[in-house]
């Protein structure tokens, strides 16, 4: 299998309970030490992602999030703690990943998401699949049409409430914005900072982001391609919604008039957009 196969004796028992599965075995973990993955947004939906992502060992990880620990964090992030309280997000994220498996190699981007920067980083270290776990609509569309346009896999992620819904974008199939194709009026869907979210909501669509960056990785699986996911933990029900491929969408369509990313806050009025 040459040198890439060979794994320490504790990277074997680490792994062990991923090599004894037919469908990972020591190729599957090898795939999984050379993925790439970029986590948009270290909160509620990156915090779980990225602690599984870095258990599984996943070989690189990157973390975009200009934002510093508060304590109204803590009850949903769960890869920050108390004292990390006033430290950035992404070098909390980086000591928690690091202390669960140092084979993992963290690329920290301390720095809010923007048309001038997404694509730069995106292509930093040529990212296999993204997560995103940001909590706003600009965002969230400014990912998804950088995404798009380098071809590069994704999962949407959403939470509210006692509510979850996600998708995963893969070339060829529909997009975030085939499904939504502008954000709403400014402040006519409130935040999680404004209606509140039931925290473990979050543990629970983010280990679902990380399942299909992974899913991806091994080539294992049927991703969330051309469905979305919606689930209520209050009444605890999951449905999943078939989608289509907009053939009209100005990002993925057959002629589209979105071809380089454009930040939907100047559009939209937003002053700014934390991750």
């Amino acid at each position: 299998m040459g040198d890439s196969m060979n794994f320490t004796e504790g990277q074997l028992e680490r792994y062990s309970r991923h090599i004894l599965l037919k469908d990972i075995g020591l190729e599957g973990q090898e795939k999984i030490r050379q993925g790439k993955v970029l986590i948009a947004g270290t909160g509620g939906l990156g915090s779980p992602a990225a602690l599984y992502l870095a258990a599984a060992g996943v070989g690189t990880i990157g973390l975009v999030d200009s934002d510093k620990v508060e304590l109204s964090n803590l009850q949903r992030q769960i890869i920050h703690t108390t004292l990390d309280i006033d430290k950035l997000k992404v070098v909390s994220a980086q000591e928690k990943i690091v202390a669960i498996n140092p084979d993992v190699k963290v690329v920290m981007y301390p720095q809010r998401l923007t048309a001038a920067n997404i694509m730069t980083i995106l292509s930093d270290h040529d990212y296999d699949f993204v997560i995103d776990g940001t909590d706003n609509f600009p965002a969230k569309f400014l990912i998804s049409d950088a995404c798009v346009l380098t071809a590069k896999p994704f999962s949407h992620g959403g939470i509210l409430y006692f509510d979850g819904q996600t998708m995963t974008y893969a070339p060829g199939h529909a997009c975030y914005r085939c499904i939504f194709e502008t954000p709403p009026p400014f402040n006519s869907v409130p935040s999680c900072a404004q209606a509140g979210v039931l925290g473990a909501v979050a543990g629970i669509l983010g280990t679902i982001q990380a399942t299909e960056a992974l899913k991806y990785l091994l080539g294992k699986g049927e991703l969330l391609t051309d469905r979305l996911l919606i689930f209520n933990a209050l009444h605890m029900y999951f449905r999943t919604v078939s989608l289509k491929r907009n053939p009209g969408c100005p990002v993925c369509g057959d002629n589209p008039t979105i071809t380089k990313p454009f930040d939907e806050k100047e559009k939209f009025c937003f002053t700014s957009y934390p991750l």
